[in-house]
């Protein structure tokens, strides 16, 4: 495990260094803060915070020279003692432009400010759309179109949007800070116009600087695009602050919360209690300990479908129900008085009707839903399918899908198949996702989709006359599973926003606490209506 944190620190260290020392190095000769030190000057002293989406790109876009951390950091943290979602473009990273991870991350902030009815905060320094990619963020629905369309949904929900113009911003990316409730500018280096010089010159034929066409003083004093213009990053930071401290408070859900108890294990007891080989069971019982209150735990069904461990309990005081995959192998009683081993981390037809039933009672009460997943999927078999194991399984989907409560998951180790779903993956809009270092996602295990990809190949080339000697199929096979584990990384998954970041275990219980404080402010929730379930 040490050695998958270390790995996980050095890469979240490079990440955030974005373009590079020497692109941060040129950046600040021009007077300008990056935007890792603009989160930090707004973020209140020694407060706690949560990055979103730190690997988004990482290891993609390698012909147009990668794009770290997507070209902009989001964090969920704390200004004037208020939850805001902090939104910084990074110049250092392609001059700020948007690339297609760019957009997705954009998108997800908003999602984040929308769900849980957050301020939210935009310091801008893009040189728009990277134009070379433009055809897979331009036009679609969830492309860069959607910002704004954001923009205005936050609007009519009252929701805070304070945006600052901290460098360039150009052609439709002008509008995400105009669409904002305030809008500021940075003189000297902030400008904001549909069309640079050169486009105006070889448009109309017009001869204009930027400075003159969109810079602070234009649209300070002549145009009024901008509400005030500030003489540095710092004083305009200063300023989204005091607005920010006179924003009145949300009506509250109303999540039950009561002074915290630590755990009864350290964080660090984590790191022992879950084995390096994910074929090795372990009790998941001894995860929960460090992550919830001591003796807050109350077990739902607990001599009933055990290979799922349904509970109530608190995390940093706030109430909430446990649905976490139990990795033990248990013994299960069945009608006779036979009993039948279930394997852990797969999912039965008792434990799917346990889970489906305790959804549905944490949505009645009121209680926000954290799922853990280590899934290998539903049990599989003739015992399994005349049982209705597609029946109870579907029962949980609909109980989990139809949830109107928050809902938070982290990725401990498999994620795989319909496990993933019937766990609330991302598909099931959790307010948040975050994986473990010892998380993998796929359809199936990386030996399982080895012998089924040779299988394939080996009937394609059979079919074309062509047979593989056992020293071939070794090697055909190696690639395939190679090919395929990379995949299963949960940095890859982490790369493309299927999850929110991969993260220290021992930051699950803080990340829980901010979600549901977070989600707190929003207190609109629809009734609990399941539609039809199979019994």
């Amino acid at each position: 495990m040490q050695q998958l944190l270390d790995i996980l620190k050095q890469k979240t260290e490079q990440l955030n260094l974005g373009g590079g020392l020497s692109k941060i190095q040129k950046h600040k000769e021009k007077g300008k803060l990056t935007a890792w030190e603009r989160i930090k000057y707004l973020l209140d002293a020694d407060s706690t915070y949560t990055e979103i989406g730190v690997f988004a790109g990482d290891g993609m876009y390698k012909e147009h020279g990668g794009c770290p951390n997507g070209g902009v950091v989001v964090v969920l943290g704390y200004v004037k003692q208020k939850l805001c979602v902090i939104v910084s473009n990074d110049a250092t990273v392609k001059a700020g432009a948007w690339f297609p991870i760019s957009g997705k991350k954009n998108l997800r902030a908003q999602e984040i400010a929308m769900e849980n009815k957050l301020p939210i905060i935009y310091l801008v320094d893009s040189a728009g759309v990277y134009l070379p990619m433009q055809d897979e963020i331009f036009p679609d629905k969830e492309h860069f179109g959607r910002i704004f369309r954001n923009n205005a949904k936050m609007s009519s929900m009252g929701i805070p949007q304070i945006a600052a113009i901290m460098g360039s911003c150009v052609a439709g990316g002008a509008y995400l800070p105009i669409m904002s409730d305030y809008a500021m500018i940075v003189e000297g280096t902030g400008s904001v116009f549909l069309a640079g010089s050169y486009l105006v010159k070889s448009s109309i034929g017009e001869v204009i600087d930027n400075e003159a066409l969109g810079g602070a003083a234009t649209h300070a004093e002549i145009s009024g695009v901008v509400d005030n213009k500030y003489p540095n990053d710092e004083s305009c930071l200063d300023a989204i602050k005091n607005i920010i401290d006179k924003i009145g408070d949300n009506q509250k859900a109303g999540f039950s919360r009561i002074e915290s108890i630590q755990p009864k294990l350290p964080a660090n007891s984590i790191y022992q209690n879950l084995p390096q080989d994910r074929l090795k069971p372990y009790d998941m019982l001894k995860i929960m300990e460090a992550i919830v209150d001591e003796g807050s735990l109350e077990e739902y069904k607990k001599d009933y479908g055990k290979t799922i461990l349904c509970a109530l309990a608190r995390i940093d005081g706030w109430a909430v129900g446990i649905i976490a995959n139990q990795r033990e192998i248990v013994k299960a009683k069945k009608p006779g008085g036979t009993q039948e081993m279930q394997m852990g981390g797969v999912i039965y037809s008792d434990s799917a009707d346990k889970a489906a039933r305790f959804i549905m009672n944490c949505n009645q009460q009121k209680i926000p839903l954290v799922f853990f997943q280590d899934v290998t999927g539903f049990m599989v078999g003739s015992r399994s399918e005349h049982g209705g194991i597609i029946k109870d399984g579907a029962k949980m989907v609909n109980a989990m899908a139809n949830s109107v409560v928050p809902k938070f998951t982290f990725i401990v180790g498999n994620s795989y198949g319909a496990g993933n779903y019937a766990m609330c993956g991302k598909a099931y809009d959790p307010r948040l996702i975050y994986a473990w270092p010892t998380a993998q996602m796929a359809v199936m295990s990386g030996a399982s989709a080895g012998k089924t990809l040779l299988q394939i190949q080996e009937s394609t080339l059979k079919a074309k006359g062509v047979s593989l000697s056992e020293e071939e199929k070794q090697t055909l096979l190696q690639e395939i599973e190679d090919r395929y584990n990379e995949q299963l990384s949960p940095y890859y998954a982490a790369a493309r926003l299927w999850v929110d970041g991969v993260i220290d275990p021992a930051e699950t219980r803080k990340i829980i606490s901010m979600g549901i404080e977070a989600a707190n402010h929003n207190a609109d929730i629809p009734r609990y209506n399941v539609g039809v379930i199979q019994t």
